[in-house]
């Protein structure tokens, strides 16, 4: 093997230099805390670091779509408990407007009130939420969704919700439809209704009112329920008797004496008819549908106040069936704020579960490419003393002839 003194001047100069890019990438480590600054360094470690931050941006994203699902969820949950306080001031009127010392003139005057609590409804229907759209817009609408007619108010929307479109998909918006327009008539399985006298119109050519009233009904036996429409008809002036027909089979389903305020229980159901009762009165029991229009039962409730020609039991059967269906709207709205209650807690638990996903990625992404500092200054320091060390090595060489050299 051949030296010569040009050998080993390079051979010391390439130490020298290797040492120093070493010290060098040690201490970048240490300033930047990453010990993977290129793909090259650990390409093991920077695909795992690149996973981890691919599934952060992706709970980011989340989050962000959550949080607007939160606040329009808020907004709505808001704008139904004001709908049910005013509700609440409508149904309080109803009660009131069955005082029998009042007078048509009076009850005009709560009709009024209740077509402005009904506009005030109206305008929490077709609320914004504020970011240009309508909280009860279904799948969305330029609109506003809920159209004041001549044929009463309808929605103008798409039944559904619109949905924030990324994996978890929260939603933005409530159904309008399902919420105003979807009670369950009745008593929610069932609905009576007075119908008018059979044997009308009278000499005026106005039908023949009833003279009783009936109730909202009751289930007394959920096995015995058919699901078939009923018509109770009184016999007798003042009513004597009462026969059942089942209208979709025609049959007679149970007859008896008549007494007023007394239950009359039959295929699991029980209904009450007050009233003397009068030969030709007929009372209706049909299904009930989910189908019950918010706005149609104040509009209907209105008219009816403002009715002048209306006579007692009218009255009482009228203020009895609008206090009812204003109860099963209600209901409903309740229970759509109930649905976006527990949309709200389930929001909550989701923040929950991508709060520690994105804290676990976090910590992947640091065991990845995060320097143990400690670990770092020790390796800093040895790569300074190795340093400095060819560094010395150098300087006494480069003093030396080859000769002198061997020597050594």
């Amino acid at each position: 093997m051949r030296l010569s003194t040009a050998n080993i001047f390079d051979a010391s100069i390439a130490t020298l230099q290797r040492r120093q890019q070493d010290m060098q990438n040690a201490q970048t480590q240490l300033t930047s805390g990453k010990k993977i600054a290129n793909a090259s360094d650990d390409p093991t470690g920077a695909a795992r670091a690149e996973r981890a931050m691919a599934t952060i941006s992706r709970v980011d994203a989340n989050q962000r779509a959550l949080e607007a699902s939160r606040n329009s969820t808020t907004l709505g949950e808001a704008a139904l408990g004001d709908a049910n306080e005013l509700l609440q001031q409508i149904r309080e009127t109803m009660v009131s407007a069955g005082n029998a010392s009042y007078s048509a003139s009076e009850r005009a005057g709560l009709g009024n009130k209740i077509a402005g609590l009904r506009d005030q409804l109206l305008a929490i229907a077709n609320r914004g939420d504020g970011a240009g759209g309508f909280l009860f817009s279904g799948q969305g609408s330029s609109d506003p969704p809920f159209l004041d007619q001549a044929g009463g108010v309808r929605f103008n929307g798409v039944s559904g919700s619109i949905q924030t479109g990324n994996i978890d998909s929260f939603p933005l918006t409530v159904d309008g439809r399902m919420a105003f327009e979807q009670a369950r008539s009745g008593n929610g399985t069932f609905i009576t209704q007075a119908l008018d006298n059979r044997f009308s119109p009278d000499v005026s050519g106005k039908p023949i009112p009833n003279t009783g009233w009936i109730d909202a009904g009751r289930v007394t036996d959920p096995a015995l329920l058919t699901g078939h429409g009923y018509q109770i008809n009184i016999t007798g002036s003042p009513g004597t008797s009462y026969d059942i027909l089942d209208t979709q089979t025609g049959a007679s389903v149970q007859s008896g004496a008549y007494v007023a305020g007394k239950a009359i229980t039959f295929e699991g159901m029980a209904v009450t008819i007050s009233g003397p009762g009068a030969d030709g009165d007929q009372y209706d029991i049909a299904p009930s549908t989910n189908s019950l229009k918010l706005f149609d039962v104040l509009d209907q409730t209105v008219l009816q106040l403002k009715s002048t020609d209306r006579k007692g039991p009218e009255i009482t059967q009228s203020n009895s069936s609008r206090v009812r269906d204003i109860d099963a709207v209600m209901v409903n709205l309740q229970n759509v704020r109930s649905q976006l209650g527990e949309r709200l807690n389930n929001l909550d638990g989701t923040e929950g579960r991508m709060a520690a996903l994105k804290q676990y990625n976090q910590a992947e992404r640091s065991a990845a490419e995060d320097l143990d500092m400690v670990q770092g200054i020790s390796d800093f320091q040895n790569q300074q003393t190795g340093y400095d060390t060819a560094l010395k090595t150098y300087a006494m060489v480069q003093r030396m002839s080859l000769f002198q050299y061997i020597n050594t």
